[in-house]
């Protein structure tokens, strides 16, 4: 059991969590905190003080309670402290107003097939003629072309024109990408045209991360020059240095897949590899030296930091970084037995410098998944003694090359019995999360982390050393003859080679095992907040039964799991008798589904499907949501179950299988009458009532044409293959007239219930 005196941060970074989340989703109309959080701190002390000299348990309880409360209060303060929308000058209180602004490039640059996107850092905004200061980020996109240079951090632009607020989630269940840009204090979004801006000058905000960009682009350099093979190269960069622009789709999702993304990212792996290695080379060279512990330990933190240094000072390889550098420290100073302590220290001074990181994705799985490692490996290890097991089959008898085949065996098997062990301890905590986040879980995981997470480490260090040993000949060749270029080149391409080679082989491997257990994913999983907390609940009470074998805590699991399992009856009732119509937010595209519980159908009136991509992001999420487990995609209307027909035609709604659309469609369901217009008719055309009236392509109506074809009650939609200006000049003849309007691309996917649904 854990004796609470000796890991104070143990309690600490959970209260100091809780009151960033409190104020995360309950705080944005609280008054300022400062005040009586100050009040609540001398508060707590005095009582400390109090406690101290009264010696009595119920006195320690009560300084202790008030501590963490002031910690909770703390953690609040702070998240609203450095919420930037609540200052007098940011870019949310000139609105529209805004002319034109001057702003910093803030950021790495995001290279994507079409555009660049990278976040800017408002200075200066002018208004009513006049310049005034401003904060505040926008995340910007431009067109990838020719004479668009990509963007560098430092740049000062010129934007003519004012951005716009984040759009929330347009369709069911999509990625809140609005809030995910909150937590990184960006609230605005704009698409630069090529003639909408200008470059000022190169001023970085921050100069330490200016040079070592530089740097991290000059090593990319260096493996864009000696990897031939894109894909390898692609991979190798991301490995080393954490850069991933150039990694391809059919890559991701085949690391997606097998649970092997984290390789792909700068993190704890690599800055661990690191201090690992080096670590082991200063032991063997210099372990008996006095005073090892403490040199050795600032050497690590040197290494670990100047690898942070040339790898661009990343969000990911920060982290890691500081959590290392704590770990180091306390080992330093005796103290290596503490590492939850150690860990809480780390988290604690991170959530104090960025109270947001809460909500970073890495931030959660990277400390979750070294509390696993620390607390679950070492017991799931200690379940079989394989080296032992071995060992014991040793005879004196035996022939010298029998005992060493034992021995051998033992300790070969004894390190991949470790390796699943550890795989299985970083699942532990983070399988939750993975649902949550990911809403799949590969049961892969141990095939592929197997084998390709000690090919890459193996792959991290020779990337390293050809990056040391291309530096060094370059460092010689200035001293040299430029005849001798070619000669001190033979052993960074040698390195280089057998560098391409291991990233060939572990990226085979990946997909092979992609390949052959695509079943073993279990995807389209819907987890909430609340059922993601019951999940960590159920796993840390298994956990603590398992270290104390004691029933309460078996009877707390079985709670946790009939809480669990009543959210999800409770969700399937819900969503069991609904039915809807959807006009889906797809940029120019037209998209509709018709949704009847977990049964959905969807029709593009286009002649065109939906791309693997638009399926992904903007109709997956509501699918994953609702648990449909029926789905058919239809398009232009073949074979479509909703009955429809031309308005032209005389009969009767005819089967799908051989409707020819028109310029206006009719679809009967459910009770639910949905026209859709693509061109323009005139008021001589057969009135045909309706309940909502779906305009695509820009269809040229007049409202008095809609009138008194689709009656004055029809609920006007106009689709995302309308244009802006065509939105903007017919939503306004159309509301002169009476008639509700909805425009999906500003507002969001438009969602109707049939008539029968209330029945």
């Amino acid at each position: 059991m854990i004796t609470w005196a000796t890991f104070p941060f143990v309690r600490y970074t959970p209260a100091l969590i809780l009151g960033i989340v409190g104020y995360l989703y309950l705080g944005a109309s609280w008054p300022e905190l400062w005040p009586a959080t100050v009040v609540l701190a001398g508060c707590s002390m005095v009582l400390i003080f109090w406690a101290v000299r009264q010696r009595t348990p119920a006195a320690a309880d009560a300084a202790g309670l008030l501590s963490l409360l002031s910690i909770v209060a703390l953690g609040a303060t702070l998240t609203q402290r450095a919420t930037e929308s609540r200052r007098a000058d940011h870019l949310y209180r000139f609105g529209d107003t805004v002319e034109c602004y001057q702003a910093v490039v803030d950021e790495a640059t995001v290279v994507r097939a079409a555009t660049y996107a990278t976040t800017l850092k408002v200075q200066a905004v002018r208004v009513a003629g006049r310049w005034r200061r401003a904060t505040g980020g926008v995340r910007v996109s431009l067109p990838r072309v020719a004479g668009i240079a990509q963007p560098q951090y430092g740049e000062v632009w010129l934007i003519r024109g004012h951005p716009d607020p984040s759009k929330p989630p347009l369709n069911p269940g999509e990625f809140d990408y609005a809030r995910y840009l909150e937590y990184r204090q960006v609230y605005h979004q704009q698409y630069i045209h090529p003639d909408q801006y200008r470059v000022l000058r190169n001023s970085p905000p921050n100069i330490l991360i200016y040079w070592s960009m530089r740097a991290a682009a000059q090593l990319d350099g260096v493996f864009r020059h000696y990897i031939s093979a894109k894909r390898e190269y692609a991979i190798a960069s991301a490995l080393v240095l954490g850069i991933k622009d150039d990694v391809d789709l059919a890559t991701k999702q085949a690391y997606t897949a097998t649970g092997t993304t984290h390789i792909m990212a700068v993190s704890g792996l690599q800055v661990g590899l690191l201090f690992a290695a080096m670590s082991w080379v200063l032991r063997k060279l210099f372990g008996r030296v006095k005073g090892f512990l403490l040199w050795s330990s600032l050497v690590g933190l040197g290494v670990i930091w100047s690898y942070a240094f040339l790898t661009g000072l990343s969000a990911s390889v920060l982290r890691a970084t500081v959590m290392f550098t704590v770990i180091i420290i306390g080992r330093a100073l005796g103290r290596q037995d503490s590492i939850f302590n150690t860990l809480g220290v780390a988290a604690f001074g991170l959530l104090v410098w960025n109270p947001f990181l809460v909500a970073d994705v890495g931030f959660q799985l990277s400390f979750l998944a070294v509390l696993s490692i620390v607390y679950v490996q070492p017991r799931i290890a200690g379940w079989l003694d394989v080296e032992a097991y071995f060992y014991a089959r040793r005879r004196p008898w035996q022939p010298k090359a029998v005992q060493w085949a034992w021995r051998g065996s033992g300790w070969f098997l004894d390190k991949v019995w470790q390796a699943v062990a550890l795989s299985l301890a970083a699942q532990v905590a983070t399988f939750g999360l993975g649902l949550y986040y990911f809403h799949q879980f590969p049961f892969s995981f141990l095939f592929s982390n197997l084998v390709a997470v000690p090919i890459s480490s193996g792959a991290v260090y020779v990337g390293l050393a050809l990056l040391a040993v291309k530096g060094l000949m370059a460092g010689i060749g200035l001293l040299l003859p430029a005849g001798a270029a070619w000669w001190l080149d033979l052993l960074p391409r040698f390195i280089a080679w057998a560098f391409e080679s291991m990233v060939w082989m572990f990226n085979e491997y990946i997909f092979l095992i992609s390949r052959y257990f695509s079943g073993w994913v279990v995807r389209d999983i819907h987890v909430s907040a609340l059922q993601t907390v019951l999940l960590f609940g159920i796993i840390g009470a298994g956990l603590a039964w398992l270290n104390t074998r004691r029933l309460g805590w078996l009877r707390g699991m079985a709670l946790l799991l009939c809480c669990y399992g009543g959210s999800r009856v409770a969700e399937a009732r819900a969503v069991a008798p609904t039915e809807e119509f959807i006009v889906y937010s797809i940029p120019r595209r037209s998209a509709v589904g018709f949704w009847q519980g977990a049964a959905a159908e969807f029709v593009t009136p286009d002649s065109l499907p939906l791309t693997e991509t638009e399926r992904t992001y903007r109709l997956l999420p509501g699918i994953i949501r609702r648990a449909a487990r029926r789905t058919a995609y239809r398009v232009g209307w073949r074979g479509c179950t909703v009955p429809v027909q031309r308005l032209s035609d005389p009969d009767s709604a005819k089967p799908a299988l051989y409707f020819r659309p028109g310029p206006v469609v009719l679809a009967r369901w459910r009770g639910l009458r949905v026209a859709f217009v693509s061109n323009q008719i005139s008021t001589a055309t057969r009135p045909a009532p309706v309940d909502v009236l779906v305009l695509r392509r820009n269809a040229r109506l007049k409202p008095e044409t809609v009138a008194a074809v689709f009656g004055p009650q029809v609920r006007v939609v106009f689709d995302s293959s309308c244009k802006i200006w065509y939105v903007a000049r017919q939503d306004s003849l159309l509301r002169a007239q009476g008639f509700r309007t909805w425009d999906v691309t500003a507002r969001g996917a438009f969602r109707c219930a049939p008539p029968l649904a209330a029945r």
